[in-house]
Order: C-alpha cells, then structure tokens, then sequence
C-alpha cells in the first residue's frame, strides 16, 4: 500500500474540491434563490451525486492517508495502526455490478458510433404531449412545428433512458422499442447519452478509484449536456444557448460534428474505466 502523509494528500484533495466547486457553488446558489436551470441542474438531479460527493477526494483502492480522520469517520473507510484507508472488503458486494458495467463498457467501445439521430430524443419527449414538457423553457418552434419535425424524420435512438421518457405516441416511431433488456445489445458511442453516462458509471466506482476520473467525466458531460440542449425543441436563447436546429441541413451538419468530438473524447475516458474496473476485479480475484 502506498501511504501518503497529511502534507501529501491534503494538496489533492483540496485541488479536488476547488476544481468541483466551480460546478456546486453555483448550483447551489441558484437552489437557495429557488432557481432552475435547465442544462446544468440535469447533472445534479438525473445523475444522484449530490455537491457535496463531487467536491470529496478520495485517493482509490491501495492508497493509506496518514493523519486523516474525516476520512476514518466515512463508512467505507477502515483505520489500521493510524493509516485510514478503504475498506476492500466492501468491494465483494459490487461484483456483479462491476461485471455488467465492465460488459456494457466492452460492448460499447467495439461498436461503430452512429450519428443519423439528430438529438432528436428530446423531440420524442414532448411529441402530441407540449404540456406536458420536462422543461420551462418554450418550444422553438412551437407544439405543432415540434411535432411536423418528429414526423418528418425516423427515430433512431439507441439509449434506453432516453427512450424511456418518450411519450406514448412518439415510442411507436423509433426504430425499436427499448428495454433495459437490450441495453448491452444497442448502446453505442456516438450517442451523447452514453457518453454522459460515464459520469455515472465513474462516480458508482467510489471510493475505490481515485476521484479524478469523476471531475473528469462530469466536466466532458456538461458539455454534452449543453449541445444536447442547444439540439433540443426549447428556446434557451435567455440563457445564453444559440440553438442547433437541426431540423435544417447546416444544423443536421453542425451536431454530427458535435457528435463526433464527443466520441472522440469520450473513447479514453472509456478505456480508463475499463481499466479501473479490470484492476479492481483483479484485486478481489482468489489468489
């Protein structure tokens, strides 16, 4: 085990929060004045690490902290002869979790990306039900311009949460209905939902990978999640957001160009998990 001294790895840790602390601080000063944001919160309320989990370092599995009793008083943490470090034997009950999200990762990367879906997920999701909108923010282009777009493309979405929150007519237009049963089967990078969802599958390795990797995939995320709004049916020209509209060739255009970087960025974030995932399925392995 490697172990670090209070001078050592407090440095880290502080690094960590203030580069998390540009993300939290606002959300939560918009959450005391009661304030909703429609791109950034989605990070906060989807994905379920709260501020203060993204804020805290954690040093991953073989690492001691000298000196370091906040990190003695969380649960997944033990203490022996003064080193605090993480409690491996909690490592046991993630197995069959590490397995499935290690297989999901491999199938993903081995895939070809697709990028004929336009974002048009988003589209599907106030399709014939306007009222009914996950967001405040108006329509671009109107109940009846959101819908005549849906109905002049073919949905080919590939991510079951997206696909979840379709509304009912709209579930019938996409290439395939969708359950979590197929998820191994059909996701693929060039979808921006997978490559958010490495946020997720990093911040679940916790603690037992240095937190790095979750500033990392959050912060590539964010971004994501800002085109995917920009691409979306809302107006968020308040906000600052000019849209990508992609019911037009240069917009088509403009968010397959988008899509591309996004793959590209995410494939090492990818390849990393799978790697944390490989090395701690090794250090639990028998022998």
């Amino acid at each position: 085990m490697q172990v670090l001294s209070r001078t050592e790895w407090e440095p880290l840790a502080e690094a960590h929060r203030a580069r998390a602390q540009r993300y939290t601080q606002p959300h939560l000063e918009r959450r005391l004045r009661g304030e909703k944001h429609p791109v950034h919160d989605f990070l906060f309320e989807y994905y379920n690490l709260s501020p203060s989990q993204l804020e805290r370092w954690h040093p991953g599995l073989g690492v001691g902290l000298l000196d370091a009793p906040e990190y003695a008083a969380l649960g997944a943490y033990v203490s022996d002869d003064g080193v605090v470090s993480v409690d491996e034997s909690r490592l046991e009950k993630r197995l069959n979790g590490l397995r499935w999200t290690r297989e999901l990762l491999s199938r993903t990367a081995s895939r070809p990306a697709r990028t004929g879906c336009f974002g048009l997920h988003e589209w599907a999701m106030v399709y014939r039900d306007a009222d009914d909108r996950r967001h405040p923010a108006p329509l671009r282009l109107g109940a009846a311009g959101t819908d005549e777009v849906v109905e002049s493309h073919k949905l080919v979405c590939t991510h079951v949460d997206a696909f979840r929150f379709f509304t009912d007519p709209a579930r019938p237009l996409n290439i395939e209905e969708l359950g979590r049963e197929h998820q191994l089967d059909r996701e693929q990078p060039g979808c921006l939902h997978a490559t958010m969802d490495l946020y997720r599958i990093a911040f679940r390795l916790l603690p037992f990978v240095e937190a790095t990797i979750v500033l990392d995939t959050f912060e590539l995320a964010l971004a994501v999640r800002e085109v995917d709004m920009m691409a979306s049916p809302y107006d968020l020209s308040s906000l600052g957001y000019e849209p990508i509209a992609i019911e037009t060739p240069e917009g088509k255009a403009e968010y397959v160009r988008r899509q591309r970087a996004f793959t590209e960025a995410a494939t090492p974030l990818r390849a990393q998990l799978l790697e944390k995932i490989d090395q701690l399925l090794a250090a639990h392995a028998p022998g």
